[in-house]
């Protein structure tokens, strides 16, 4: 509806409902606008509150992120919520899970005027900003009695749960076991002094990862396919088409050429980098090096769990290659490769500027490294292999 409209539905004047729009506030015979300036109109000052204390209305209604309730969905609570649909209801609207609507209404309603989607936002606004002061550095009733059971050797979990049981209506009576340990283990966060560490069951002044080196999370937002689901057909180089793949660096890894060898032929491309080696551009020079391969050597592709393979998922959707990862710490997975890099730094030592050898540089190094004879190949060199390979198919 037009705002004269939408005006008249909640019985404002249409003045006021431009207002509105603008960001500007009336409280007290003050009109206080989006950029902080206050209007007293009895006392004839203007003045600048702080941004802090009065933010602009665009700061307050910007999305931060989409798994924080915006001012839309917060209207949308609003509304639905006078309309008499339950808390799952709502979410079901709203996409969200029912608990989000529970903790939304139930911390940042009203006490007199119930749930105000504005006031709502501003509530959770406040409560954004970070660092926060530690629960249990200043003085409080809360600190000691945290500090009377941890002397009496009691858990930081027994503490949290016996507070919700001991003081069930007093909220500022309330630590999760979490707090305790940080404030335990984090001299920076203060809160409780060293010598109660002792009373931790562990003894331990330093917390201890329980996540061994072993289970190490994914280093990219794609899944990666891991060497170990590579074919078998791969592994005993029985079809061709199958490359390993990786970078050689130079000085202060400022400078970067991305080496291919084909694990049947041991044939070797040498992947040009002039500018740097993020994960967007290796992709896009692996995808234009390999699209100079016929397609039935385009098998697939191992390479290490460097950060400029981040890129993976879309160089398979290009070309239609699996990317497998070698498992941490483990180069002898790709030990073609590995020895092709070490025949490269006699043409590229360490410590120099690869970014001065060009694209015909490259070409000149690869072909002499195919046109080498190889002792597992028989002595043949790795163009003949490949000659060989290409005619007969």
């Amino acid at each position: 509806m037009s705002r004269r409209e939408a005006a008249a539905a909640v019985s404002v004047h249409p003045r006021t409902a431009a207002e509105w729009d603008l960001g500007i506030r009336k409280s007290g015979g003050r009109r206080i606008y989006a950029d902080g300036r206050v209007v007293d109109y009895k006392r004839g000052v203007t003045t600048m509150t702080s941004p802090a204390l009065a933010p602009p209305t665009a700061a307050l209604e910007k999305l931060i992120d989409p798994r924080f309730l915006s001012v839309q969905e917060r209207e949308m609570i609003r509304d639905l919520k006078a309309s008499g649909s339950s808390m799952r209801a709502i979410a079901s609207v709203l996409g969200r899970s029912a608990s989000t609507i529970s903790r939304e209404l139930g911390r940042n309603a009203d006490a007199l005027l119930g749930y105000l989607p504005h006031g709502a936002q501003r509530k959770a606004a406040a409560r954004r900003p970070r660092p926060k002061n530690a629960k249990l550095a200043g003085e409080s009733d809360l600190r000691d009695y945290v500090k009377a059971k941890l002397l009496i050797r009691w858990s930081p979990e027994q503490i949290s749960h016996t507070l919700v049981k001991k003081f069930p209506d007093q909220p500022e009576m309330r630590v999760s076991p979490e707090t305790i340990y940080q404030a335990l283990y984090v001299q920076a966060r203060g809160g409780l002094k060293r010598e109660i560490q002792a009373a931790l069951r562990t003894g331990r002044t330093r917390r201890k990862h329980h996540q061994s080196g072993e289970q190490r999370t994914s280093r990219f937002v794609d899944p990666m396919v891991m060497i170990s689901e590579r074919p078998p057909e791969i592994e005993d180089r029985a079809v061709p088409g199958h490359w390993e793949g990786d970078l050689i660096t130079g000085a202060y890894n400022q400078s970067a050429i991305g080496t291919l060898v084909e694990r049947t032929t041991r044939y070797v491309m040498l992947v040009h980098l002039p500018n740097d080696h993020t994960a967007e551009t290796v992709r896009d020079g692996l995808i234009n090096t390999i699209s100079a391969l016929p397609a039935h050597l385009r098998g697939s592709l191992t390479w290490d769990q460097g950060a400029e393979m981040a890129a993976h998922k879309t160089f398979t959707l290009a070309t239609e290659m699996q990317v497998y990862f070698c498992d941490p710490a483990s180069p002898w997975q790709r030990g073609s490769n590995e020895n092709t890099n070490g025949l490269l730094r006699q043409y590229f030592p360490k410590s120099t500027d690869l970014s001065a050898y060009g694209p015909e540089d490259l070409e000149h190094v690869a072909q002499e490294l195919n046109g080498r004879p190889r002792k597992t190949l028989g002595w043949d060199t790795p163009a003949e292999r490949l000659r060989d390979l290409l005619l007969t198919t």
